[in-house]
Formats: structure tokens, sequence, C-alpha cells
């Protein structure tokens, strides 16, 4: 369940990023509250990632990562942004170390069952 909730984390992450780029610094703007909303959405989402035994380091590693490669890709084909060679062996690299780190998160504990309760721990 704490991966679902880093992949809403990321998403509304990536959605407020992308609308930073269109807001043109008016944060007063409908695209401006969006976009903080989406933020706010986004840290909730990773708030509750991170109680559901995702650890600190590799959740923000994890959210920023993905984030950060996915924005670069949007920047490309959205925005028609600067495409590199390097660029994209970089954001490669990025997913790499994200594989990395999912795959070195401890297994689940016994049962892998939550309670309600557990978003209060």
């Amino acid at each position: 369940m704490g991966w679902l909730f880093l992949a809403f984390a990321i998403l509304f992450e990536v959605i407020g990023t992308a609308l930073l780029k269109k807001t043109d610094g008016n944060l007063l703007s409908l695209l401006g509250g969006l976009m903080m909303v989406s933020y706010a959405v986004s840290f909730v989402f990773l708030t509750f990632a991170i109680k559901w035994h995702i650890e600190l380091g590799v959740g923000y590693a994890v959210w920023s990562g993905v984030g950060t490669a996915m924005i670069v890709l949007i920047g490309i084909f959205l925005f028609n942004e600067s495409v590199s060679v390097a660029k994209f062996l970089c954001v490669g690299l990025i997913i790499v170390g994200v594989i990395g780190l999912k795959l070195d998160q401890p297994q689940k504990r016994s049962g892998g069952k939550h309670s309600a309760s557990d978003l209060d721990r």
C-alpha cells in the first residue's frame, strides 16, 4: 500500500511541477492555485507512504528521482526543452538508482496487513 501512496505522491508532484512552468510566476491564477494544491496533495500522499513502512530516505529518493525523470521527459516532449544524449543518460542513471533503492527495501512485516490505526503511528 505504501508504494501505491508513493505513486500518487509522484503523480501529484509531477502535475504541480508541470503547472509551475505554465503559471509564469502568477501564483494567484487558477493554474497557480492548482499547482499549490497538487504539491500539497503530493506531500500528503508522501506522508502516507512513509507511514506505510517505506523508509524515509528511500521514499524521498524515489519520489524526487522519479519525479525528476518524468519532468525531464515532460519538458522535452511538451515544452520543447533541449534534448541531448547526456540528458538521457543522466535520467537513465536516476531510474537505475530508483530501481536499486526499491530492490533494497526490507521485506514486509509478517502478514503484511495494516489497520487504519497504522496511519496514526
